[in-house]
This record gives C-alpha cells, sequence and structure tokens, in this order.
C-alpha cells in the first residue's frame, strides 16, 4: 500500500502544530493563562527539523502485548523506508528527547485516515465497547474518573484491515527510532485500545500512563476526529511536562499521531468532551522494565500480596 508521505514526510505541518500546542502557564491548570501566553514566550519546536537541535487491569494475561521483530522485518518499500526514517531522525527524536512529545499531522493521509476512521465507527456501532478501566478499580469510581468507552483490538480482525495498516505503521517509526529514544530497549508494544468519550461531557482526570514501572514507555494516540473545534467540542489532551513552565494542549483532530512518554515525566488529562471524540491508543514497552515488572508481580502473586496491578498481560 502506498505511503502518503510521497517522497517527503510531512515535517513542516508537524512541527508548525508542535509550537502552536506547546505554550508557557504560569499557572498550568488554568486554560485561559495557557492560551493567553504571548509567541515570545512559547518554545519553538520548529528547530526540531535539524535532526537534534530542538530544544488493565492484570488478570488477562499476555492477550494485549506482542512482540516487535526489530532484527528480521521485510525491508520497506525504498521511499517509504527513506521518509519514515527522516521522519524519526530529523523530527520525531529530536523532540521526544527535548520536549517529551511530538505530533505528526496528515500521517496516514485523508483517504487511508477516513477507512480507518470508518472502521472504527463499525466497531462502536456493534455494541462491544465497555466502559474504561482503572488499574486499581473499585465499584462505582471508575466514571468519576474516566469516561470513555474502550474496546481492545490487535487489528488482524475481521474489518480491521485498515486499523492494522495503521498499527504497522506506527511499529515501523518505533523500529527507525530504536536505540535512539533515550536508554530503552523497545521489544513489543500493546494492543490497540480503541476509545470513544461518547460527547457528554466527561472526560478523563490527571494522571499517568505508567506511575510505577509497568514496562510502558512511550504512549502513541492516533485521532481520528474531522472538523474538530476544541472551543465548542472541547476534548483536549493536556499535558503537565513535569519541571516545565508550560502545559501542552494537543486537539484531537483527525489523522494525527501523538508520541510522548508514558510515566511520571507527563501527567495529562483528557478535558470534557461535548461531542463523539475518538483514538486509538497504543503502548510500547522497554524490554528491561517490562520483564522486572513481570517478575515483581509473579512474585507478589505468588505471596498473595497483590490485586491486579501489573497493567496488561
Amino acid at each position: 500500500m502506498a505511503t502518503s508521505w510521497a517522497a517527503e514526510p510531512p515535517i513542516g505541518n508537524s512541527s508548525s502544530s508542535m509550537k502552536t500546542i506547546l505554550s508557557n502557564a504560569d499557572n498550568p491548570e488554568g486554560s485561559e493563562n495557557a492560551q493567553r501566553r504571548s509567541e515570545a514566550q512559547q518554545v519553538d519546536p520548529s528547530r526540531c527539523t535539524g535532526g537534534g537541535t530542538c530544544p488493565g487491569k492484570a488478570g488477562e494475561p499476555s492477550a494485549r502485548a506482542r512482540a516487535l521483530n526489530l532484527t528480521s522485518r521485510k525491508r520497506a518499500p525504498p521511499k517509504e523506508h527513506r521518509s519514515g526514517q527522516r521522519l524519526v531522525v530529523q523530527y520525531i527524536v529530536p523532540c521526544m528527547n527535548s520536549y517529551g512529545l511530538c505530533i505528526v499531522d496528515n500521517f496516514l493521509g485523508h483517504k487511508i485516515g477516513d477507512k480507518v476512521l470508518q472502521e472504527v465507527k463499525a466497531l462502536h456501532l456493534s455494541d462491544k465497547f465497555q466502559d474504561g478501566e482503572l488499574a486499581s478499580q473499585k465499584s462505582g469510581s471508575t466514571k468519576a474518573i474516566r469516561g470513555d468507552k474502550i474496546l481492545w483490538v490487535e487489528g488482524n480482525e475481521q474489518g480491521c484491515e485498515n486499523i492494522g495498516y495503521l498499527l504497522s505503521r506506527m511499529d515501523k517509526l518505533i523500529m527507525y527510532a530504536d536505540g535512539k529514544l533515550g536508554n530503552y530497549k523497545i521489544r513489543g508494544r500493546h494492543k490497540a485500545m480503541v476509545a470513544c468519550y461518547p460527547g457528554n461531557g466527561t472526560g478523563y482526570v490527571r494522571h499517568v500512563d505508567n506511575p510505577n514501572g509497568d514496562g510502558r514507555c512511550i504512549t502513541c494516540i492516533y485521532y481520528l476526529n474531522k472538523d474538530w473545534d476544541s472551543k465548542l467540542h472541547g476534548g483536549i489532551l493536556r499535558i503537565f511536562p513535569e519541571g516545565k513552565s508550560y502545559v501542552a494542549d494537543v486537539e484531537p483532530i483527525f489523522d494525527r499521531l501523538l508520541f510522548f512518554w508514558s510515566d511520571r515525566r507527563n501527567p495529562h488529562e483528557v478535558q470534557p468532551s461535548y461531542a463523539t471524540r475518538y483514538a486509538m491508543t497504543v503502548w510500547y514497552f522497554d524490554a528491561e522494565e517490562r520483564a522486572e515488572a513481570k517478575k515483581k508481580f509473579r512474585n507478589l502473586t505468588d505471596a498473595g500480596k497483590t490485586e491486579a496491578v501489573l497493567h496488561e498481560d
């Protein structure tokens, strides 16, 4: 399948979007303060294009994790291979290592992105979605914390062919970045979580994806919302980068891909959504941390001292 990048990845549009979402905030909790920061106070992620100069719930074993083959993958077509590597080396890696997050707009292109959206809508209509889970879930408390409906998919299910293609494209970017994203050795990932906020004013309170070293190192989210207007629809993902004077407000617009570190460096929240909001999230695992987390979980389980604390797998 032909890539929508042609010979050049969409670095220009994406770095412009990065500049828009990263703003200084004396009070990171205040949305209006963050939005009023002047351009002179903003960090300039357009420098990222210079290639390095930019400033579950356990109890469902192994069903939601898959290994990444980093050594024997089939060689990508030359143009896609080169443009994918260029996007990673000149844009994604520098932005991640400097900001802790990175967005890529127009990732699949309108045609393929729309096919993914139609598959997600069909899944939603299938009535298979369930309430979003919390790692330590207490009866009756979940909806006050997160209001999404979710479904786990592998990408090889019937009717999920384009979702599978999207996941393969995500995987290729991570493969190209192997050894360049901090000290991580990424050798596997989670199944994809398809999420829908139904538009009734629900969101997801401020939280950290991996606060306790469960192995997840990179959160990757693909957004599917056409004609999204955050002033009307809300639904912004607000990231509070640890130790930074700015917040990152990410609008969940169609065909946008977002990466950020999964650990305590990036607390984040989904602000209340007033229109149906679709997203697909994948978490990539650091091999060493994941192995250690599994070992600790097995030891605690054997000792009867744990209640479903290891997130998925």
